[in-house]
């Protein structure tokens, strides 16, 4: 181990340069990230470091920099031999000895100061630099161990030797010299397989111009891209299937539009209108619809991974997450040209502007990089940002790109032309950006620790609150936090802080406890989000800056610096450079956005494809690289993504299109020739049938019994809650789920609280919403059947269904069974069917008479609620948001049990219920669940 010392690299570039074409890395043998480091180096550092734990701290000399975590800046050249030797063997054991049990990695950071990182000395903790190079004076570690300032002592406990000053003072004098890290011999270098991928993989070079393919059935083409399926059919002998019925294309459009199936009106209409145009009238009026935008943002918010809650280890709500939601819906009702969404999503904050109004909603636009999972139970805040930065790299290049470009945190992309340093190039222009989601790290906090108001954005042009805060108020808050704070730090670790308060407490324990309550009543008066509306996003941050390669993926272990910019996989040409005063982010939003960017159009018209034939051109739809599929209709891909921006990327002109195509309007009928041939349809001789999604099934029950509200909320039940940690089986998890079950509202707009996700929706393969889901699995799994046989909702909503229609006594049986058809299935019910269902209900209506007596007499003396308490309900009976609470920490707070109380849904009578069982049955059928 020793000789490690002299196998070190003495010098090492500052600044690594960037290929200007290809990426120019050196793939590791394997994706993971385990698997990139050097065989042997971590995994047997950290068993030497346990071993020589065992053996006493100061032997960790002996095996040197192998165990330091190291920062790039700072490493040693040719002539610091002897101040290296003097480091190893003088400065390390102190430090080790004496320091790293409250200020390394291996325990904690107290104080925010990390002694076992050269940058972390540098960089400091809460009060400044610990380290600077040739200055003790300055040092606040050289500060700290002189103990000259009653409140800035290290060691704690004791102070070290004069000799033991000395050494560090003398470290620090002669420029506080620490080992340089060890590069991989690969990094930054040049690698002809990537050069090839780069040539060759389809997915990077540019849009090709396809002519329009000759056919031998030229009447079956009724739009160009027609002609591209059906020449791939030819190719391949096979034949389409017959066009499907006019209901079963209403059925189908009509979902695959608004998530709603058509009404016993649209259904009326459509059959009547005999005309040409009569299919584009439907899809025009749907397009128009609010309900399109509902679906369609729906589906971006899949890939964006929204989700109104942190998620993670301490799950703490997003309380103005629905903003971006609201966004993302108005953007597709608005058809709001995809390249400028996507912009106003990456670079919102630095886009012109012409009113406030349009500035906020800019700036609600970036929220789309805020709201990912997030790790605040972080020890150490260097990690927290560059897996927060992780997680906006990944988010941003699978969702408009198709790529995993953060398989390239650790090492080179073993597959796609993707260097570690292109990852890096991006992670330089996020760290230039603050992330504003209204939260900061820290390990084991509780109540509002977690809570940081100066990180969220302001919106100007929303109303004024009513009420506002007294300056004499906040300052007399301010001043009462400041004296709560000094009385605390005045007892700290004192034995007066040891001693018993009247309740019985440590007096410090009850000091900690005033002054965090100190702390809560000042954010309940300084609050941004109490002054005003806010919102979550990204703005520019103080420190524009380059990064460093994090070596191995670890935040600490600092390589050569990066310059920002984008991926060199990728030419698009025109591409502006980076502004060195600027993050970079709009520079970036202009390459992701940019015409000459062969990917962007690609992903997004496949994802188009792919939400209206069930599987997109290219299956892997958030994956274009090496890993992913090929399309199975290039030629049509391309065509379709250069009539998507000759279109000026509108989403609704491409939409319009293909559901008005041939193609989509087959049927889903089967020719065993073809089955043969293609068993997995992928040339199109058939639509493929669909189950409908989670919000689909549950929005359509409350359409069919009339009790859907196609309203806007105002808001979201997650914004009235405080941003604490909160338990799954907390009251605010339990209110949140009372809410989401009592909703009338559309699913889009249910609370989606990680973790806490709707039963109604995660019993049908609900989206991960912590990554980009672009395809969401389909499942037909046991809980589903009991699902649609016993939960509340269904039940609930089947019974007032058939009460709507005992309640028609105009009508006879047979009326009542073709609306109850008509409204669920959408589509008449046959002869058959009618004396069938006629004789399940004389049936069962004469069983339950018997069986059911006690419930139906129950159900009788029971008096109907007034219709104020079954109105929709969509607020949740909680304290307003960070309002001062003792226990508002989760761990202090007394975990129950709850006595679970069945919910009771009954008939009035035999008839009623015979209905309901009905109803309920039409509702668990697969006609019901899956499209045409």
């Amino acid at each position: 181990m020793l000789q490690k010392l002299d196998l070190l690299e003495s010098k090492m570039p500052a600044k690594l340069p960037r290929p200007e074409t290809a990426g120019r890395g050196r793939s590791l043998p394997s994706e993971s990230r385990d698997s990139s480091r050097k065989p042997g180096a971590s995994i047997i550092s950290r068993d030497i470091q346990r071993r020589f734990r065992r053996l006493g701290r100061t032997l960790l000399l002996a095996v040197g920099t192998a165990l330091s975590v190291q920062g790039f800046a700072g490493a040693a050249d040719e002539g610091d031999a002897a101040k290296l030797e003097f480091f190893e063997r003088k400065v390390r054991p102190l430090l080790v000895a004496n320091c790293f049990n409250c200020h390394s990695a291996d325990n904690k950071a107290a104080g925010g100061l990390r002694v076992d990182d050269h940058k972390g000395l540098l960089q400091g903790g809460n009060r400044g630099p610990g380290v600077v190079p040739g200055d003790p004076e300055k040092s606040l570690l050289v500060q700290a161990i002189r103990q000259s300032d009653p409140k800035l002592r290290m060691p704690p406990e004791f102070k070290l030797e004069d000799e033991q000053i000395a050494i560090l003072e003398q470290w620090v004098r002669e420029g506080a010299v620490w080992p340089a890290l060890e590069l991989p011999e690969d990094l930054g270098k040049w690698d002809a397989n990537y050069e090839a991928l780069r040539r060759e993989h389809w997915a990077w070079q540019p849009l090709q111009n396809s002519a329009i393919p000759g056919v031998s059935r030229p009447e079956w083409v009724w739009d160009e891209l027609d002609a591209f399926v059906l020449a791939r059919q030819e190719q391949h002998q096979l034949n389409p299937v017959a066009d499907a019925d006019r209901l079963s294309w209403l059925r189908r459009v009509t979902f695959d539009l608004t998530g709603l199936p058509p009404t016993p009106a649209e259904i009326d209409a459509f059959l009547a209108d005999a005309t040409s145009e009569a299919h584009a009238t439907v899809v025009d009026r749907l397009l128009a619809s609010p309900a399109y935008g509902e679906r369609w943002g729906r589906h971006w918010l899949d890939v964006a991974r929204y989700g109104e809650s942190t998620g993670s280890a301490r799950n703490l709500p997003y309380p103005h997450a629905w903003r971006y939601r609201d966004y993302v819906i108005d953007a597709f009702n608005r058809d709001k040209p995809y390249d400028e969404f996507l912009r106003e999503q990456i670079a919102g904050d630095l886009l012109p502007h012409s009113s406030p109004e349009e500035f906020d909603e800019h700036q609600i636009a970036t929220g789309f990089l805020a709201l990912g999972v997030k790790d605040v139970n972080q020890r150490f805040k260097v990690r927290f940002e560059m897996d927060n930065i992780d997680e906006q790299i990944d988010t941003v290049t699978r969702s408009i790109l198709g790529l995993t470009v953060s398989c390239a945190r650790c090492h080179d992309h073993k597959f796609d032309p993707i260097p570690t340093t292109d990852y890096y190039a991006l992670a330089g222009i996020f760290q230039s950006s603050d992330h504003c989601a209204g939260l900061r790290n820290k390990m084991g906090g509780g109540g509002l620790d977690y809570y940081d108001n100066n990180l969220l954005l302001s919106l100007a042009s929303y109303p004024a609150p009513t009420t506002s805060t007294d300056a004499e108020e906040l300052a007399a808050a301010q001043a009462a936090l400041d004296k709560a704070k000094a009385e605390f730090e005045r007892i700290r670790g004192t034995p007066e802080g040891a001693e018993l308060a009247p309740n019985g407490r440590p007096k410090q324990q009850v000091a900690r406890q005033k002054m965090n309550r100190a702390q809560a009543a000042l954010n309940a008066l300084s609050d941004p989000a109490s002054l005003g509306a806010v919102a979550y996003g990204v703005r520019e941050a103080k420190q524009i800056s380059d990064t460093e390669v994090r070596l191995r993926g670890e935040a600490e272990k600092l390589g050569p610096v990066v310059p920002r910019g984008f991926l060199t996989a990728v030419d698009v040409p025109g591409t502006p450079a980076v502004n060195r005063e600027q993050s970079g982010r709009l520079e970036l939003a202009h390459w992701l956005s940019s015409a000459e960017n062969p990917l962007t159009s690609r992903v997004m018209v496949n994802r188009v494809w792919r939400h209206l034939f069930d599987r997109g051109l290219v299956s892997t739809v958030d994956n274009f690289g090496v890993t992913g599929d090929t399309p199975s209709h290039p030629e049509l891909l391309d065509h379709l993504s250069q009539r998507f921006i000759r279109d000026g990327w509108s989403i609704k002109r491409l939409i319009r299109a293909v559901v008005l195509s041939h193609t989509y309007r087959l049927g889903t009928s089967q020719s065993p020739a073809e089955l043969a041939i293609d068993p997995g349809n992928r040339w199109l001789w058939r639509h493929a049938p669909r189950r409908l999604e989670a919000e689909e099934i549950r929005d359509a029950m409350l359409a069919a019994t009339g009790t859907l509200s196609s309203a806007r909320p105002e808001s979201s039940p997650v914004q009235s809650l405080r941003v604490i940690e909160m338990r799954n089986n907390g009251q605010e998890s339990q209110a949140i789920l009372r809410t989401a079950k009592d909703s009338q509202h559309r699913s889009v707009y249910l609370p989606l609280v990680r973790t806490l996700v709707p039963p109604s929706l995660e019993v049908f393969d609900f989206a991960e919403q912590g990554m980009v889901t672009g395809s969401r699995d389909t499942t037909t799994v046991p809980g589903q059947a009991l699902y649609l046989l016993n939960d509340p909702l269904v039940r609930k909503q089947a019974l007032r269904y058939a009460e709507q229609l005992v309640a028609r006594e105009d009508w006879d049986d047979t009326q009542r069974l073709r609306e109850a058809y008509l409204r669920v299935l959408g589509r008449a019910a046959t002869p058959a069917e009618v004396d069938r269902a006629g004789q399940f209900l004389d049936d069962y209506a004469a069983i339950s008479a018997n069986v059911l007596a006690e419930s139906f007499a129950e159900a009788a003396s029971a008096e109907s609620p007034p219709e104020s308490e079954v109105a929709n309900v969509d607020t949740v009976p909680v304290k307003p948001a960070n309002v001062p609470d003792p226990a508002a920490n989760p761990d202090d707070v007394e975990q129950t049990e709850e006595v679970v109380v069945e919910e009771q849904i009954l008939a009035r009578d035999p008839r009623t219920a015979a209905w309901a069982s009905f109803v309920q049955a039409l509702f668990g059928s697969a006609e019901f669940r899956y499209l045409p």
